[in-house]
């Protein structure tokens, strides 16, 4: 209830606040999540964002933007029209925007960078990319690139993506379309990859990916979206909290009125080493077990975290020199997790109220408590941000049942497995984890396009992504033919 009190304090001493904006990423391959996990189009609520943003297309060898799952994509051979049933969003909320993103984590950097190198290559990527906006009514692009100079970049990516942005945008604005950018927040990766100053002349939003500050790859327990530094923070980790981060990006140049800060819908999870040593630097060598729906090791959704702890007598911490939340269960493998509640996700509402910039985005709005299974109301953790931005009074409009989805013709039926290909979407390889097959069929069988994992990634044969090496190494199984010795 603590929660509904700060909302009603809120609601007397705000007023409406102008031009809110609430960027939501859907991650689309929570489609293939099971049971209460998945989550497809017409689950997206439209009338609790601004924006809402498709995640994911990517790039192909030829530099034209490249659909990477068609058959849930795109309507062609009986596919599930994901990006038209998207689009259609804005029917119930007129004043929604839907982009496409391009890019993410498991595009990696190499390509783009090649890319932005090349006059003729970016002409060849902007020119497809309009061509495949427009054929789906999408009112955008968001650039995902992680990042420019990062991960296999080169030096040359801060002039060249500055250079890409800008001949976007002119494109983009040419056709009435938007361009937002995801961009790091972390200050060793802010200061080589971007010239800030002239980002900002050639972008609508930019969004701050304020989380994953911390996470199993380090050899202790921290929450990975901390809002302000932690009292033990000391040297580089002093950096790696939120304010910093928003701090960092206006002081260098960010317009606010551009500037939106990232609030995760998810935890990051970590094994105690010691059971006794429970707190903020606990040692903690291992990633926490995956939960039931998003499966994967070190990760885990506020829906899976809340169901958890309705079930199982968890040991909630609420640290006075925090404002998020973190809990842990010894029962399980001494787990730990910090992650965002409905109190907290309020406090940075109200941060980025009092701090001027434009608002707020979530990665990614499948992983709330979109059934309402954990406070009696769906999607409690996106209300309660868009309730705070608008100043407290934000009433959600009536909602229409969802159009019907798109099924494949009856007349094709499930062929018998193929040499790579069982089921619709992601396959592992067997043999090997560096790769993964994605699957459909037309009435001739299986249809398979592989797809290499970016470096220091494998398949994650359980959340059915190219996820962090040791993540996937600590599945065990047949990876283990793939991880370090």
């Amino acid at each position: 209830m603590k929660f509904l009190l700060l909302l009603s304090l809120i609601a007397y001493s705000l007023c409406l606040a102008e031009g809110v904006t609430l960027v939501c990423y859907f991650s689309s391959w929570a489609t293939y999540r099971p049971d209460d996990g998945k989550f497809t189009v017409e689950d997206n609520d439209p009338s609790l964002c601004t924006h809402l943003v498709y995640a994911f297309a990517g790039l192909g060898s030829n530099n034209e933007i490249r659909v990477l799952d068609p058959y849930n994509d795109l309507c062609e051979d009986y596919g599930k029209c994901g990006f038209d049933r998207f689009t259609k969003l804005k029917e119930k909320n007129p004043n929604l925007k839907t982009t496409l993103g391009v890019g993410g984590w498991n595009e990696g950097s190499t390509k783009y960078s090649q890319m932005a190198a090349s006059a003729s290559a970016r002409k060849t990527f902007i020119d497809s990319t309009l061509t495949l906006l427009k054929a789906h009514n999408f009112d955008g692009l968001d650039m995902d690139w992680e990042y420019p100079t990062q991960r296999g970049g080169n030096p040359e990516d801060y002039v060249n993506y500055i250079t890409l942005m800008s001949e976007l945008y002119q494109a983009l604005h040419g056709e009435g379309m938007i361009l937002t950018a995801a961009v790091s927040a972390g200050k060793a990766t802010i200061d080589p990859a971007y010239n800030i100053p002239e980002l900002s002349k050639s972008i609508d939003l930019l969004h701050l990916m304020t989380y994953d500050l911390h996470g199993s790859w380090e050899t202790f327990a921290h929450h990975h979206s901390i809002l302000y530094a932690h009292p033990e923070d000391t040297g580089d980790n002093l950096y790696l909290n939120q304010d910093f981060a928003v701090s960092y990006w206006l002081e260098k140049g960010a317009p606010p009125e551009k500037l939106v800060m990232g609030v995760p819908l998810y935890g990051r999870s970590f094994r105690l080493q010691n059971e006794e040593d429970t707190g903020i630097y606990a040692p903690a060598t291992q990633p926490g077990g995956a939960g039931p729906y998003t499966r994967e090791p070190g990760f885990m959704g506020y829906n899976e975290i809340c169901d958890f702890q309705r079930t199982e007598d968890w040991t909630v911490v609420h640290d006075p020199a925090m404002n998020e939340p973190y809990a842990y269960y010894i029962p399980n493998n001494n787990f730990w997790v910090g992650y965002e509640d409905p109190d907290s996700v309020a406090i940075k509402a109200q941060y980025a109220l009092d701090k001027g910039i434009a608002g707020c985005m979530v990665w990614s709005v499948e992983t709330d408590d979109f059934h309402g299974k954990c406070h009696g109301a769906k999607f409690p953790l996106l209300t309660t941000l868009m309730e705070v931005l608008s100043g407290g009074i934000y009433t959600r409009p009536p909602t229409e049942p969802p159009p019907p989805t798109t099924t494949r013709d009856p007349s094709i039926t499930t062929p018998a497995p193929g040499e790579h290909c069982t089921k619709l979407g992601p396959n592992a390889d067997e043999n090997d984890c560096t790769h993964y097959y994605l699957c459909d069929q037309d009435t001739q069988g299986w249809v398979e396009v592989e797809y290499t994992c970016p470096p220091d990634t494998l398949f994650n044969p359980e959340a059915l992504i190219c996820d962090w090496k040791d993540s996937v190494c600590a599945l065990g199984g047949h990876c283990l033919n793939d991880c370090p010795q």
